[in-house]
């Protein structure tokens, strides 16, 4: 069996930061346990499993700003009253743009479309890469530092 890449790893991190973000989400489960289960049945090596945990924690522990930054940039939808699935989408994708570095923005925005293409509604990728296309027109106008984008 071929050993995966790294970029197949962090892809599979992220859906797994996903469904355990989903399922504290919407169950209303510590995130502790969510990864519980989860981690046996992923079957990652620990440093992928390592990343979804950061990423699932900065995620939780910026989710105010995480979610003012979404409600900035997708208008239309009350972050609550997104779908599920897109708004820890979202959650993800935000947090890996503004606060995360070392990860470049254009595979952070891949990642969410791959994500929304995967575990999405019909619209969601669309959706999906049409705020964080916002983001990132933002974020080259304000300035090309990460931890500027206005939270507010």
């Amino acid at each position: 069996m071929p050993k995966a890449n790294s970029t197949e790893l962090r892809r599979k991190a992220r859906a797994l930061a996903l469904q355990a973000l989903y399922e504290a989400d919407i169950a209303s489960h510590q995130v502790d346990d969510c990864f519980g289960w989860l981690k046996g049945e992923a079957g990652l090596p620990e440093a992928s499993f390592e990343y979804a945990l950061e990423l699932v924690e900065g995620v939780m522990g910026r989710r105010d700003e995480v979610d003012a930054a979404i409600a900035k940039f997708a208008t239309a939808w009350p972050v609550n009253q997104l779908p599920v699935v897109d708004r820890n989408i979202l959650r993800l994708a935000m947090f890996e743009l503004i606060f995360s570095k070392g990860v470049p923005h254009k595979v952070a925005i891949n990642e969410a479309v791959e994500l929304a293409k995967t575990f999405g509604g019909e619209s969601s990728p669309r959706f999906v890469n049409g705020v964080l296309g916002s983001v990132m027109d933002e974020m080259e106008i304000t300035s090309p530092q990460v931890a500027e984008v206005d939270t507010d």
